[in-house]
């Protein structure tokens, strides 16, 4: 991984969406195996431009997302490499049980492409505006999930998702972003970049955050606060040993509405008891996260012990709990019996 930060909160004058195209036509021409699969939206991301180079790998499913997830599933599975695109609120929302089914489950290379994340949908309005897209994918067993920032972030890990064998979610800024990085910068999936150093306060951003948590680092300095500035462009891996070394003699706090895991906003950690509080917070963190990966990992991992037998045995004792008051409202005893 290397990169040069630009941060001048300058507008790019190139779109986000042309690193992704960017980047597939370099990837189209190295790898026979893979395929761009649109829904009827291959205009918003100039789809137009791969369609002309390649048109055997670039298809237009029309209006359809769950179909669309569905055909790459099947590409996928027959050992193509596929990337799916949508605008985000369809490529989350709508096609969500056939991503976790026909991808998630059969463990198969399908990158979800959603545009226009979060607030970037601007005049298209509420309806179209995924706050909860990364939220939904976050939860797969196995899926990548990403945040870019600008055109060369975007280039860098489009590339990089196609060397990954299961489902990855990719959030993509369309256009009207600010350039963070310089030409040539590379990144790897799963390691957050740390772009401003400090010792006060770490924020903790990705995204159309990203700028604003450099301004707010600028507005910080000019106060006598140092504060160091993290791009976690992977939501998933998210990058834990990074945010450990942040939280050295300090602890993490979040802003309002934070608690929801995506959207566009950015996590800030202050002065606080310390890194090994912090470590222990993340170690439990990650044994709840490991017992919920258990029972939600599709069928296939109900291995854990006593797990299954605790569980029945809970559902048992409440089965019992709700037919004792059942019968108690309607003056009987559980067997059914009137009581005298």
């Amino acid at each position: 991984m290397s990169y040069t930060l630009i941060g001048e909160h300058k507008k790019d004058a190139r779109a986000n969406r042309d690193g992704y195209i960017a980047a597939m036509t370099e990837l189209m021409e190295n790898d026979p195996t893979i395929v761009h699969v649109d829904c009827d939206l291959g205009g918003c991301i100039n789809v137009g431009k791969l369609q002309a180079k390649f048109p055997d790998r670039v298809f237009n499913a029309g209006i359809a997302e769950q179909n669309a997830v569905g055909v790459a599933s099947g590409m996928a599975a027959a050992g193509m490499k596929a990337f799916v695109h949508s605008f985000g609120c369809f490529a989350a929302r709508r096609c969500f049980d056939q991503a976790f089914l026909a991808a998630g489950y059969s463990q198969v290379p399908v990158h979800i492409i959603g545009s226009d994340p979060g607030v970037t949908a601007a005049f298209n309005g509420a309806t179209h505006m995924p706050f909860e897209d990364g939220a939904l994918y976050m939860t797969v067993p196995g899926a990548v999930v990403i945040d870019s920032c600008d055109y060369v972030q975007t280039k860098s890990l489009t590339k990089k998702l196609a060397e990954y064998p299961k489902l990855s979610y990719m959030r993509l800024i369309r256009k009207n972003f600010k350039t963070i990085y310089a030409d040539g910068s590379e990144f790897e999936i799963g390691k957050g970049v740390t772009l401003k150093d400090g010792k006060d306060v770490t924020i903790i951003a990705s995204g159309i955050m990203l700028d604003e948590a450099l301004r707010a680092e600028e507005i910080l300095s000019a106060e006598g606060i140092s504060a160091r500035v993290i791009d976690m462009h992977t939501w998933k891996p998210i990058d834990e040993e990074l945010i450990c070394k942040a939280a050295e003699g300090i602890l993490k706090t979040f802003p309002e509405d934070s608690y929801r895991i995506g959207g566009d906003e950015f996590v800030i950690i202050v002065p606080g008891t310390g890194e090994e509080a912090f470590r222990d917070q993340m170690e439990q963190v990650r044994k709840n996260l490991e017992e919920v990966q258990v029972s939600f990992s599709m069928g296939l991992e109900w291995k854990k012990e006593g797990m299954i037998e605790s569980m029945l045995k809970a559902a048992e004792k409440r089965m019992y709990l709700e037919k004792d008051a059942y019968y108690r409202e309607k003056g009987r005893d559980r067997r059914g019996s009137v009581k005298v």
